[in-house]
């Protein structure tokens, strides 16, 4: 009896277009095709025929590597993308950050303050001031509280 054997991981199966080619093959061979072919024709009159079969293979080269390359499941312009992306766009050294939120809120919570003093400021030049209770430097220094906490003498 004959025994066909069947792959445990059916996900690197892929479906065959024509003469066992998938349709990503199959176009790039294609392509190649269409450009090597042509050129082979018209450089073989002003080149020897070795010269101008070299050259349709260099030219077709590139459209076979599409076709063929495969690492990881991946295809060769995926596996170009990420290389150069990895070499050459992002940073070679990565710094390791934490976001700390209760260092983000004091941030804030100081600049609320900071903008509050200055809202009260000039309230307080133009004559404006509001009786919201808010005192503003120049007015805590006079009245003799400057705000800050008396420390415990040591």
């Amino acid at each position: 009896m004959a025994y066909v054997s069947i792959p445990k991981d059916l996900t690197r199966i892929k479906s065959k277009f024509a003469f066992g080619l998938t349709k990503r093959q199959a176009l790039c061979f294609g392509a190649g095709a269409i450009i090597g072919v042509p050129l082979f024709f018209l450089t073989k009159s002003f080149l020897p025929p070795s010269a101008a079969t070299l050259l349709m293979i260099i030219v077709m080269l590139p459209c076979f590597l599409l076709a063929m390359y495969e690492k990881n499941g991946q295809p060769l312009e995926k596996v170009a993308k990420q290389i150069i992306t990895t070499r050459f766009i992002r940073p070679k050294r990565r710094i390791y950050q934490t976001n700390n939120l209760y260092a983000v809120t004091e941030r804030q919570h100081k600049l609320i303050k900071e903008v509050q003093a200055i809202v009260s400021a000039k309230k307080f030049v133009t004559g404006k001031k509001s009786g919201g209770g808010h005192q503003t430097r120049s007015s805590q220094t006079r009245s003799g509280n400057s705000g800050r906490r008396n420390k415990a003498k040591k």
